[in-house]
């Protein structure tokens, strides 16, 4: 029983009786430590019927694309999942950590501070003084633990890593050994230990992997929402299940909103509008599917707490200024121009017009 408190439980927990069902029903063989079968973990992740229980798709998009990934984590090689701000890699990753493994809370979050011991093994220095190296003076880092457990361990945004610090993973990754010195051990993997990366290729601040560790994947690239009407799916699943937890009604997210917001977004996005006609110059923003979602989020708390319960453009539209203008400079012009060539334009949307030019 998840307490109520919890505004985000982890993956196994919020999605225990759907891993039940499947592993109930589940028939198929299994690699060493699963807790599902390949293919069971492609249904959890895109959806489907098992029994009388229904599994709500995790992922909106191509099934080979999850085939792939979970086909590359029953082998020994690690997998990375590529992708633009937004592509749903950190929620893949949790999600087929959960299903596999039965446990998605083994991370490494990746920062320009992350330093070796949070891949390989730190230690208590209290003890470590009073007794000098010895097992209890260890503390395993997530990768470890991963290895002696034979589960996966995920390690979020990898490129943001130090490159000394990216080059620790491939011995590890080679041999599948950790060697601790100080003790004149190693810890060995179990079957079923693997490691999933996520890695978005349009940041600043981020750090070129070397071919030496980028051979040790096997990559693969989440693309955005093929569609309008896929991105307003997952907006809308997103924002229901998000704003339950903080206790926002789904009645306040309408779906003509909704609909308008993704417009917005994936046409400043591709740099055009939906319907081709006219081209329309790009933020330095990344405008992903999870601001988009953000905005949704911000809106509805305006609406319930300021407004009269329901989502409207003036309750939306500081959240799109500010989710588009990043820079003042450049994306303060990007999005004068949108608003005067398309939104002004487009029937049915002079509120959200008028709305945003009040903000200025």
């Amino acid at each position: 029983m998840i307490p109520d408190t919890i505004i985000r439980p982890h993956a196994e927990l919020a999605y225990a009786h759907e891993l039940e069902a499947l592993a109930a029903h589940d028939d198929r063989p299994r690699p060493a430590n699963w807790r599902l079968s390949p293919w069971a973990v492609v249904t959890y992740l895109l959806g489907g019927k098992v029994g009388k229980t229904d599994i709500e798709p995790k992922y909106y998009g191509q099934r080979r694309l999850i085939e792939i990934a979970v086909a590359t984590l029953a082998t020994d090689r690690a997998l990375l999942l590529l992708g633009i701000p937004g592509t749903a890699k950190t929620w893949v990753s949790e999600h087929l950590a959960a299903a596999i493994s039965g446990d998605s809370t083994l991370m490494v979050q990746g920062t320009a501070g992350t330093n070796e011991e949070s891949l390989r093994y730190g230690w208590n220095y209290a003890r470590l003084l009073a007794e000098g190296p010895s097992d209890k003076a260890l503390v395993p880092s997530p990768v470890m633990e991963g290895m002696r457990q034979g589960k996966l361990v995920r390690v979020e945004e990898l490129t943001r890593l130090p490159a000394d610090v990216q080059d620790t993973l491939i011995t590890l990754l080679s041999v599948k050994t950790l060697p601790v010195p100080e003790l004149n051990t190693e810890v060995q993997a179990r079957r079923g230990f693997n490691l999933i990366a996520t890695s978005n290729d349009r940041d600043k601040g981020v750090n070129e992997l070397s071919a030496a560790l980028r051979r040790r994947f096997n990559t693969v690239v989440l693309p955005l929402p093929a569609t309008l009407e896929e991105e307003v799916t997952i907006v809308q699943n997103r924002v229901a299940a998000l704003g339950k937890s903080l206790e926002l009604p789904p009645e306040a997210a309408p779906l003509r909103e909704i609909q308008r917001l993704v417009a917005i977004f994936r046409e400043l996005r591709n740099g055009k509008t939906e319907d081709g006609r006219e081209k329309l110059k790009s933020p330095t923003a990344t405008l992903s599917t999870a601001e988009l979602i953000s905005v949704v989020h911000q809106g509805q708390s305006l609406a319930v707490h300021f407004g009269d319960g329901e989502l409207r453009a003036h309750d939306l539209a500081a959240g799109i200024t500010g989710a588009v203008v990043k820079d003042t400079g450049t994306d303060t012009i990007v999005w004068q121009e949108y608003l005067e060539t398309v939104i002004k334009k487009r029937e049915g949307w002079q509120d959200l017009y008028r709305a945003c030019k009040e903000l200025e």
